[in-house]
C-alpha cells in the first residue's frame, strides 16, 4: 500500500513539475489577458456544469484550482484577483442581507435563533472533541471547531436563480448565519487572545459595547441616511447607485475597526439597505446583476485558486486530519439542521436546504485559520486539513443546495400563486407629464413584474386642432424611450405605444382594447376644476367607460420612498368581489416597497363589524383598525408624510357626476396635500 501511495505521489509531483517547467504555462501576466481569461471562465464554466446538473458556481471554484498557481498555474493570486475576490465575497454577503427581509426575521426570530445557535453550538461541541481526539490542545481544538461553526453562504445564488429567498428554510439560515458566524469570530478573537496572554478585562469593554453600539448605529442609522439621500438626489440614478455601494464598503470596514470581520458589516448593511430599495426596482436589479455576473464569480474563482490538491500527496497525515475535519463538519451540520428542523415541523427538504446553505466553508474558514497559523497555534497539516474541508463542503454545497431547493420551489411559491393569479399581466400606462412620469411607471413594473407580465406606456396625440408638429413627435419619441429605459433596466418586458386620436381618454381606452390591457394606471393632480366636475376629465372619462380595472394615481414623494401604505374601506366594500383584489394590490405593493400596510374601515357602525379577515391571507403584522365617526378627521390626524392613502372608487349612477368617485379621497388631498394616495376603480359589471 505504501508502494501504491509513493508511486502517486511521485507521479503528481512530476506531473506538476512538468506542467510548471513548460514555458506555455507559466503565470500570465498581461493585464488584457488575465481578465480576458477570467471572463472566458465566468462564461464557459457555468454553462458547461450546468449542461451536467451540477451547480454552475462549482464550476467556477474548480476552474480556480485548474488555473491557479496550484494547477495549470495560468494565473497567480496576485494582489488584484485578493482584491476583487474580496469584493465578491463582500457583494455576496451584502446581496444576502438585501434578500432578507426584516418582516421575516421578525416573524422567525425565535426559531432563527434557535437554528444560528444550534448550526454554532453543535459543531463547536463536535468540533473539539474530534480535534482532542487526534491530539489538538484545547485552544487549538477550539478554535478548529470555530471554523466549523462558522459557514459561507456559498449557495446563495442558487436559491436565488430558484426563486426560494423568502421560503422559511432560507429565512431561518440568514437569520442563523448572522447568529453562528459572529459568534464564530468572537471565538476566535477569544481564542488568539487567550493564546497571547492579553484577554483581559479591557478587552471585553471594548468589545461587546462596541459590537452593540455598531449594530444599532447600521440598523438605525443607516436607513435613516439613505432616505435622506435618495429623497434628496433620488432623481440620478447613478448617484443612487454609488451611494449604496459607499455605504457597503464605509460599514464593512467599519466592522474591522472594532475588529470583526467585514463580512458581518456586508450582511448588515444589506438589511439596513434593503428597507429603502423595492425588490423589484431597476436599483436592485442593477446590484444584484453586477453582483452576480462579475464580483461573486471572482470571489469563488479566487476560492479555488486558494485549493491545492498536491498536499493530500504530499503529506498522508492530511488525509486523516482532512477526513475527520470534513465528518465531524458535515455531521455537526446536518444535525444542526435536521434537529431545529424537526422541532420546527419541517419538511424535509427545507432540512436539506438549510444543512446545504450551511455546510460551505471558504472565507471565514480561511481568514480563522490562517490567523491561527500565524500565530503558530496550529500547524500546516491542520491548514491542509481545512482547505480540504473546504474543497469538499464547497463542492457538496451548491449541489445538495440544487437538488433540494428545487422540491420547496412549489411550496415556495404556491402561498403567492393564489394572490398573482388576479393580478394584471398587462398594464398600459399613458405618460404625458415627464415630472409624474417616472412614478407612475415604478408603480406599473412593481405590478407588471410580479405578475411576470408586459409593460404598455402610451403616448397619445390628439390630431383634434390641427396636423401634428414635428416638435409634439420627437418629444413623444423623447417620453417612450425613457419608459423603455427604466423597464429594460427591471429587466420586464415593453411594448411602447405611440397613438394619434381624436381625444386622449378616446385613445386610451381604444388602445386598452386593441392591445388586451386588463390594467390601466393614470397620474392624478389631486383635485379637480370647476369645468372638469361639470362636464368629466379625461381622467373621469377613462374610468366611466373603462372595461378594466384602473388605478388614479398622485406621487407628493418618489415611490420608493414610501413608509407605510393605508388601506381605506367603508363596511359596505368588504362584502364586494372585488374587495379582496384591493387588499392583495395593498399587500403586493407593502412587499415590493419594504413598507408596513394597515387596513383602516370606517363607517357608522364599524366598530360593530366584522368581516372574513382569514379569507384575505393577511400578513400577521398587518394592523387592521375601525373607526365609526369624523372619519376623514381621524384619517388626516393618523396620516404621515411618508404615507401611501389607497382607496377603493365608490360607483355612481349619476352620468353626469363623473367625478362623485372622488368625493372622499378629494377631500382629503384638500387637507392633506402632501401625502401620496392611489385610487383603484373596478368597472361596473
Amino acid at each position: 500500500m505504501s508502494n501504491i501511495w509513493l508511486n502517486l505521489q511521485n507521479w503528481w509531483n512530476s506531473l506538476l513539475a512538468f506542467v510548471k517547467s513548460s514555458a506555455i504555462f507559466s503565470p500570465i501576466t498581461n493585464p488584457v489577458a488575465v481578465f480576458l481569461i477570467i471572463m472566458g471562465i465566468m462564461l464557459i464554466a457555468p454553462l458547461l456544469f450546468e449542461r451536467f446538473k451540477l451547480p454552475g458556481i462549482v464550476g467556477l471554484i474548480l476552474a480556480g484550482v485548474i488555473v491557479g498557481p496550484h494547477g495549470l498555474n495560468l494565473l497567480q493570486r496576485d494582489s488584484t484577483i485578493v482584491l476583487l475576490g474580496t469584493v465578491g465575497l463582500l457583494f455576496l454577503m451584502f446581496m444576502a442581507g438585501l434578500e432578507t427581509s426584516l418582516d421575516d426575521l421578525k416573524l422567525n426570530a425565535k426559531n432563527a435563533i434557535v437554528f444560528g445557535l444550534a448550526t454554532f453550538a453543535v459543531p463547536m461541541v463536535l468540533g473539539t472533541g474530534a480535534m482532542l481526539l487526534l491530539g489538538y490542545g484545547f485552544l487549538a481544538s477550539i478554535l478548529v471547531a470555530s471554523c466549523f461553526a462558522s459557514h459561507t453562504l456559498l449557495a446563495l445564488p442558487v436559491v436565488t436563480k430558484q426563486g426560494i429567498m423568502r421560503s422559511q428554510a432560507v429565512t431561518l439560515t440568514l437569520g442563523g448565519t448572522l447568529i453562528t458566524n459572529v459568534l464564530a469570530l468572537l471565538v476566535l478573537a477569544i481564542v488568539v487572545k487567550a493564546h497571547q496572554g492579553s484577554l483581559t478585562l479591557s478587552f471585553w469593554l471594548f468589545l461587546i459595547p462596541s459590537l452593540a453600539l455598531y449594530t444599532f448605529a447600521t440598523l438605525w442609522g443607516l436607513p435613516i441616511i439613505g432616505r435622506w439621500f435618495f429623497r434628496r438626489f433620488g432623481h440620478d440614478e447613478g448617484a443612487e447607485f454609488t451611494f449604496v455601494i459607499a455605504a457597503l464598503f464605509v460599514v464593512s470596514y467599519a466592522a474591522q475597526l472594532i475588529e470583526i470581520e467585514p463580512i458581518i458589516g456586508a450582511f448588515l448593511a444589506g438589511i439596513a439597505i434593503t428597507q429603502l430599495i423595492p425588490q423589484l426596482s431597476p436599483l436592485m436589479n442593477r446590484i444584484q446583476f453586477i453582483g452576480n455576473t462579475l464580483f461573486v464569480p471572482f470571489f469563488l474563482i479566487s476560492v479555488g485558486m486558494l485549493i491545492n490538491p498536491a498536499i493530500l500527496f504530499k503529506q498522508p497525515q492530511s488525509l486523516l486530519i482532512a477526513g475527520v475535519m470534513i465528518l465531524a463538519e458535515v455531521i455537526s451540520k446536518f444535525a444542526a439542521a435536521w434537529l431545529p428542523g424537526k422541532v420546527f415541523r419541517l419538511p424535509f427538504p427545507d432540512i436539506m436546504v438549510m444543512f446545504g446553505l450551511s455546510v460551505a466553508q471558504a472565507a471565514s474558514t480561511l481568514a480563522a485559520i490562517t490567523v491561527a497559523y500565524n500565530i503558530k497555534l496550529v500547524d500546516q497539516a491542520t491548514v491542509n486539513g481545512i482547505i480540504a474541508m473546504i474543497l469538499v463542503t464547497c463542492i457538496a454545497s451548491p449541489w445538495i443546495t440544487d437538488r433540494w431547493g428545487s422540491k420547496i420551489k412549489v411550496e415556495a411559491l404556491s402561498a403567492t400563486n393564489s394572490s398573482k393569479k388576479s393580478l394584471a399581466n398587462r398594464i398600459l400606462v399613458p405618460v404625458a407629464n415627464p415630472s409624474t412620469e417616472d412614478n407612475l411607471l415604478q408603480l406599473a413594473l412593481i405590478l407588471a413584474k410580479s405578475s411576470q407580465g408586459t409593460l404598455l406606456p402610451l403616448h397619445i396625440l390628439t390630431d383634434n386642432q390641427g396636423p401634428i408638429s414635428g416638435e409634439a413627435k420627437a418629444r413623444s419619441n423623447q417620453l417612450l424611450m425613457a419608459a423603455e429605459t427604466i423597464a429594460h433596466a427591471a429587466v420586464t418586458k415593453v411594448e411602447s405605444i405611440s397613438r394619434v386620436d381624436d381625444s386622449v381618454d378616446k385613445g386610451i381606452l381604444r388602445t386598452s382594447e386593441e392591445r388586451n390591457a386588463n390594467l390601466i394606471v393614470c397620474g392624478w393632480k389631486g383635485y379637480s376644476t370647476t369645468r372638469e366636475n361639470f362636464f368629466g376629465s379625461v381622467i373621469d372619462k377613462v374610468i366611466y367607460r373603462a372595461t378594466v380595472p384602473v388605478l388614479v394615481a398622485q406621487f407628493i414623494q418618489p415611490i420608493k420612498n414610501i413608509d407605510r401604505i393605508i388601506l381605506i374601506f367603508s363596511e359596505g366594500q368588504t362584502s364586494t368581489s372585488t374587495f379582496k383584489q384591493t387588499v392583495t394590490l395593498a399587500q403586493i405593493l407593502s412587499v415590493e416597497l419594504k413598507a408596513s400596510l394597515e387596513l383602516l374601515q370606517i363607517g357608522i357602525n364599524s366598530e360593530r363589524s366584522s368581516f372574513n379577515i382569514e379569507a384575505l391571507a393577511l400578513n400577521p403584522d398587518v394592523k387592521i383598525q375601525r373607526v365609526s365617526e369624523n372619519a376623514i378627521g381621524t384619517v388626516s390626524r393618523m396620516l404621515k408624510p411618508h404615507d401611501l392613502l389607497l382607496l377603493k372608487a365608490r360607483h355612481s349612477s349619476d352620468m353626469f357626476g363623473f367625478s362623485n368617485w372622488v368625493v372622499t379621497p378629494e377631500t382629503i388631498a384638500r387637507s392633506q396635500v402632501n401625502i401620496s394616495r392611489i385610487v383603484v376603480h373596478f368597472p361596473l359589471k
